[in-house]
């Protein structure tokens, strides 16, 4: 392969950690990496020296900027050497400011919805050392290599006591209701489609028409929710989880941090941190899990 390894490198070492050093929980979209390190920033503010202040000033004031901006240039702005930008960085914990400078990136591709200015950030902020994969054969290498350590990472941090619960949860309901909204809707949908072919009473709550409410109006205690949802968590999906907690329906949550909005409405929650290439994330962990509930399910009828 053509391009350096030190993309392979740096995807590698992005995919065993989910955060910034000082964070204590791995598990961390984007957007609350970066708000966490701002606020680490304001916290350490005053006890920082006069030019580490420049530099917080900056980056306070100039998140974008950070993203696009080579070292230097940066160093220029905030009137300070660039060993200095380094020495922040190690301050907060980061091995280089160029380490640091990926929370920034990541968060601003992650803001950009439309697929193609992603690409274009993608190559606009790639550093020098990391150069980005152009060909196809090449794109496929590290999207299999980072989606090979997802699944591995879902096989050993998911609770098998936690899936023996959905499952007989599953098998116990009477009807089943399962919410996936924007990305999460094509695993929403398989789940549905492999639930039917169980002969469950399974629903896809689409909003067709904007009716939500109404499709997940007529559920009961004997029921299950199954919500689906990733940062930026759909407003819908959790109104939805809230409904179903009010009508006192069980809950079954996948979605990628335990402090998701859908965790605290939830009976059993699957925690999926899913491979991601440069604000392109992957469903196929995702994926996994809705299918080894699937499959789990029909084996339990078959058993019983």
């Amino acid at each position: 392969m053509k391009f350096s390894i030190h993309l392979v490198e740096y995807l590698n070492h992005r995919a065993s950690r989910g955060s910034f050093h000082n964070s204590k929980n791995p598990i961390m979209n984007n957007s609350t990496q970066l708000s966490m390190l701002q606020d680490e920033i304001r916290r350490r503010y005053d006890t920082l020296s006069k030019r580490l202040k420049q530099v917080a000033r900056y980056i306070l004031d100039n998140s974008n900027n950070i993203a696009f901006d080579t070292v230097a240039s940066i160093a220029a702005q905030a009137n300070v050497p660039p060993s200095t930008l380094i020495r922040f960085a190690n301050a907060f914990g980061f091995n280089g400011f160029n380490e640091m400078k990926q929370i920034f990136r990541q968060h601003l591709m992650k803001e950009t919805v439309n697929y193609t200015e992603r690409a274009r950030l993608f190559r606009q902020t790639a550093t020098n050392d990391n150069v980005v994969p152009e060909k196809p054969a090449e794109i496929l290498n590290v999207f299999t290599m980072v989606n090979s350590q997802a699944l591995q990472q879902l096989a050993m941090q998911t609770n098998p006591e936690q899936l023996e619960k959905a499952v007989e949860m599953l098998n116990k309901a009477d009807n089943i209701y399962v919410i996936g909204l924007r990305r999460s809707f094509s695993v929403a949908s398989y789940l549905t489609y492999a639930l039917l072919h169980l002969e469950r009473r399974a629903f896809l709550i689409d909003g067709l028409g904007g009716m939500f409410t109404e499709q997940l109006s007529m559920v009961k205690p004997n029921d299950v929710v199954i919500a689906i949802s990733y940062s930026p968590y759909a407003q819908e999906a959790i109104d939805l989880v809230a409904l179903g907690a009010k009508q006192g329906a069980q809950q079954i949550a996948i979605t990628d941090s335990q402090v998701s909005p859908l965790a605290a409405f939830s009976d059993v929650c699957f925690v999926v941190r899913e491979a991601q290439v440069d604000g392109f994330r992957s469903q196929v962990a995702s994926m996994c899990l809705a299918q080894t509930l699937a499959v789990s399910l029909a084996l339990y009828n078959a058993k019983n």
